[in-house]
This record gives structure tokens, sequence and C-alpha cells, in this order.
């Protein structure tokens, strides 16, 4: 059971991770 909860929190958080430097990647592009 606890093993199910942290994979499901490791990915969230590595999903959002994931979106944050693809936010990066694609401002910079634009701004630059």
């Amino acid at each position: 059971m606890s093993n199910v909860g942290y994979g499901a929190g490791y990915g969230a958080a590595g999903f959002i991770l994931v979106l944050f430097i693809l936010l990066v990647i694609v401002s910079r592009g634009v701004l630059y």
C-alpha cells in the first residue's frame, strides 16, 4: 500500500518537474 502511494507521489513530482523544464525551455526560446 505504501509502495503504491510512494510511486504515485514520485510519478506526480517527476511529471511536474518535466512540465516545468519544458516551460522554461519554451519561454527561453520565445524570449530569445
